[in-house]
């Protein structure tokens, strides 16, 4: 069982709520456990030919460099270390970097590096919305740049016993750090309103009731523990139109954004790296669906555009503003999509960290999913 997350990490009332719900009502059913990662979640047809187990090609990595450029004497943090792909580019290019991952399966790519690049790379093992207790910062010693990608790695898709894959078949697992309740947990145990409401907020499935019925009705029977036993069951539910997206996607979306309480970690990362940048830090941040990417968008804004603010009220002072400038959103080239098909729904947000005091974390504004129920804190 899970109870609430330690070092003051707070989870949506909705989320812990369905975690803890869910979790009293176990059957005793034993399922494995192992851990978790993300990306045919996305939008769009899932690549034919699945990434060899093992390669990564890091997501908009050239757009990512050049935002950088000169990496020479930089002090980076790559806050979703996971195959250490950005890692290894910029430490190639001359950076110092503090890679941070939850990840216990990335401990091998992290000791290749350290064994390639010595005192220049350091690996801390964590969230990263915990980066700014985790890595050391002085005046002195500054950090000049954080990146994250948001969701999950090509390398846990590629590892079905990671459970990620609805094309593959795995244990329904889904956990990125391999502790707390899995995605089995939740499936099995959550009752029919709680999996409707939590597949239609995260997953933005509007068949989201159909589905939990299904799910309901199925595991009376026989629990569904495997990847594509759910999977075709909500294949089966709500059929599959020709050319169209595979019918679980969404579906897994939510189940693994509730499983790791993404949501929650991304609100909490970004203002973690508000307070460990200094004035004229950047954060860079790689995001794959719309939920993810309308908060980092509205975080960047500084809540000017946030519906909790009237346009009678007086324009925010420069002085008060976080982030500035904050350079437009960029989208994968065609170029890049058409090497590494993962990249088709990312976006890359820049904002450049200015001299004003950090915020208190709040979710006002951001449209994190959930925050309605419980006053957007």
């Amino acid at each position: 069982m899970t109870g609430k997350p330690a070092l003051g990490r707070e989870i949506s009332i909705f989320a812990y709520r369905v975690r803890n719900n869910c979790a009293s009502r176990r059957s005793g059913l034993e399922f494995c456990e192992l851990t978790m990662g993300v990306d045919e979640l996305m939008d769009g047809p899932a690549p034919a030919e699945p990434q060899s187990r093992g390669t990564h090609l890091p997501v908009m990595l050239s757009d990512v460099m050049d935002t950088l450029e000169p990496l020479e004497g930089l002090r980076i943090v790559d806050g979703t270390f996971g195959a250490g792909g950005y890692s290894r580019s910029f430490l190639a290019n001359g950076a110092q970097v503090i890679a941070i991952d939850q990840d216990p399966g990335v401990a091998g790519f992290a000791r290749a590096l350290e064994k390639e690049f010595g005192p220049r790379f350091e690996f801390v093992a964590g969230r990263f919305s915990e980066m700014d207790q985790l890595v050391p910062e002085t005046k002195a010693q500054p950090v000049d740049a954080v990146v994250l990608d948001i969701g999950v790695s090509s390398m846990q898709l590629d590892q079905p016993e990671r459970g990620f894959s609805f094309l593959r078949e795995g244990p329904l697992d889904m956990r990125m750090s391999g502790a707390g309740q899995s995605a089995a947990d939740m499936v099995n145990t959550c009752s029919e309103r709680e999996l409707a409401d939590l597949i239609f907020m995260f997953g933005e499935e509007r068949k989201s009731r159909r589905i939990a019925k299904a799910i309901v009705e199925k595991r009376a029977a026989t629990p569904i523990v495997s990847t594509l036993q759910l999977a075709e069951l909500i294949e089966k539910t709500i059929g599959r139109k020709p050319g169209s997206n595979h019918p679980a996607t969404r579906s897994f979306q939510a189940l693994r954004i509730a499983v790791n309480g993404e949501m929650d970690e991304l609100v909490e990362g970004l203002f973690a790296a508000e307070r460990l940048l200094q004035a004229g830090g950047r954060l860079l941040v790689v995001t794959f669906h719309s939920l993810e990417d309308r908060i980092v968008k509205r975080f960047f804004d500084g809540g000017k555009s946030a519906a909790a603010r009237s346009r009678h009220l007086p324009p925010v002072p420069l002085d008060a503003v976080p982030w500035s400038p904050v350079a437009k959103a960029r989208k994968a080239s065609k170029e890049e999509v058409a090497h590494n098909p993962r990249a088709r729904s990312a976006i890359l947000r820049v904002g450049v960290r200015t001299n004003a005091a950090p915020r208190k974390v709040s979710r006002a504004g951001l449209g994190v999913p959930g925050s309605a129920m419980r006053g957007a804190a």
